[in-house]
């Protein structure tokens, strides 16, 4: 890989794909919503470029940039990641048609292929939807955002001339995220003294540290197989209890997490939907940093900036 786009740069995974391209000498066209979007930490680096493009004028990507030559597009841009946003369905729909937009003006430009950043909760939501008498929470209309967008971007992309690659991140985790998501939570937890309590967490999960993530995608650009979906994942999946257990021991061992008799009442995902057969055959990927020492680097960060 010699040049690449980069969608939603600045944000907490595009960001370090970026750093990890450009340290392996990789030409970025790093594109970000507009000037008053903070691009510390990926401005400086070698062979990058900035483009500034609103999601809503992602066609005119193409004239902004006139490059021809570019190996891969990676599409990390997304309205309501996070946050209630989540759970509006104009917007999540917007996003999918978004990826569309994005997907054909690639193709306009000649990319070779497009990687989009899929999640673990669009298998989620499926399961949750399609289950008889299931009632699932509003947060999975973002799962169903991300489901729609590649139900209609495979269809696409087969009529174009580009290859399709389809990331599922499971949950990504680490240095640079200041969402309060599960990791980041227990770990301010963890540095306040707080109790650590939590539900039954008999629900099957799975974590992965930002840096694999982004040598994940970064190993998909290279060697991804059009129409295939690939797992980002640690590669060893379990019951949240035993990622909760593990992360105390490794930065609290003198504290004893209570665990409740609350029944996790979402879906339950089966160990072979974390699979990571697939990325590790294809793309010759596998995780470096272990969920204990993943923890403690996110921990030093936290403090560090806290």
């Amino acid at each position: 890989m010699k040049k690449a786009i980069v969608t939603g740069a600045n944000g907490f995974v595009g960001s370090h794909v970026c750093k990890e391209l450009s340290d392996r000498g990789v030409k970025l066209y790093a594109v970000i919503k507009d000037t008053n979007e903070n691009i510390s930490t990926i401005e400086n680096l070698d062979g990058i470029e900035i483009v500034y493009c609103e999601l809503n004028e992602i066609e005119t990507l193409s004239e902004k940039i006139s490059d021809r030559d570019i190996d891969v597009f990676y599409h990390f841009a997304w309205v309501g990641s996070a946050g209630p946003l989540r759970c509006n369905e104009e917007i999540q729909l917007q996003n999918a048609l978004w990826t569309a937009q994005a997907l054909r003006t690639a193709d306009k430009m000649n990319c070779k292929k497009f990687v989009n950043a899929g999640s673990i909760m669009e298998k989620e939501t499926y399961t949750a939807v399609y289950t008889q008498e299931s009632k699932p929470g509003l947060p999975y209309i973002y799962g169903a955002g991300k489901l729609i967008a590649r139900s209609i971007c495979k269809p696409i992309a087969n009529s174009l001339n580009i290859d399709l690659c389809w990331a599922v991140i499971t949950n990504a985790y680490g240095a640079g995220e200041f969402s309060p998501r599960f990791v980041n939570s227990t770990i301010r937890k963890i540095i306040a003294g707080e109790p650590l309590q939590f539900t039954a967490a008999t629900q099957n999960y799975d974590f992965i540290y930002i840096d694999d993530v982004a040598k994940a995608f970064v190993a998909i650009g290279e060697y991804g197989i059009a129409n295939k979906e690939y797992t980002i994942g640690s590669g060893n999946a379990r019951p949240l209890k035993e990622f909760i257990i593990e992360m105390q021991q490794a930065l609290a061992p003198e504290a004893e997490p209570i665990f409740g008799d609350i029944p996790f009442t979402g879906v339950n995902m089966p160990l072979e939907a974390f699979s990571t057969a697939d990325i590790e055959k294809d793309c010759h990927f596998k995780p470096e940093i272990s969920f204990a020492e993943g923890a403690k680097l996110t921990m030093d960060w936290i403090k560090s900036v806290d």
